[in-house]
């Protein structure tokens, strides 16, 4: 049996700490796992520019608010549920996560959680297990699923590899260059096609 593992961000949402950065006015935020494969290296970057400018977990969810999901994305997941099972694999915490999966009909959601200050003071960071991505791709084949992976991060290459199919999505030309034997997609139709064809295999 076939599980689809699909990244959230820049895959089916806009970057959430890009969206963050140019509403807060702060360019330092817009370095993603697209730029940094350290995601422990990354979050503590983030969560000490925070602190300096004195920004909580409310001034973030009033960005979160109004991002919308990509174009076409809520479609294209639609149409993917009505063949597979999906399951959406981030890094992201559930107290970004929330209205953006009401938005995409709640699909499932495995991601992480903040440590947050009765003040709103983002703290630290929990992540659900180590290198979740990976770990929850290889439990999934453990229980006998058949996975097919896809994400546009340096922290989506494991579970790509570790999968049946694995697919990039609108990555970065770095990433595509530096992985030239993974298919590669920058539009939602084809990625569809994609991912049909490789429940059939």
């Amino acid at each position: 049996m076939n599980i689809v593992c699909l990244d959230m961000e820049g895959v089916l949402v806009p970057e959430i700490w890009i969206a963050f950065a140019e509403a807060s006015g702060i360019p330092a935020l817009k370095r993603t796992t697209r730029d940094e494969p350290d995601y422990d290296k990354l979050m503590k970057y983030r969560l000490g520019i925070l602190k300096e400018h004195g920004l909580g977990l409310r001034e973030i969810q009033d960005v979160i608010a109004g991002i919308d999901p990509l174009p076409g994305a809520k479609d294209f997941l639609d149409e993917l549920r009505s063949v597979a099972q999906v399951l959406i694999l981030s890094d992201t915490f559930e107290q970004f996560a929330s209205p953006l999966m009401k938005k995409l009909s709640r699909p499932t959601l495995f991601c992480n959680s903040l440590v947050v200050a009765p003040d709103g003071t983002i703290t630290d960071y929990r992540m659900r297990v180590e290198n979740s991505k990976l770990a929850t791709v290889k439990a999934l084949q453990g229980i006998g699923f058949e996975t097919i992976a896809a994400g546009d991060s340096f922290n989506d290459l494991a579970m790509i590899r570790a999968s049946k199919t694995g697919f990039l999505f609108r990555s970065t030309d770095q990433i595509k260059k530096d992985n030239p034997d993974l298919q590669a997609f920058d539009d939602f139709p084809e990625f569809l096609d994609a991912i049909k064809k490789a429940l059939t295999t």
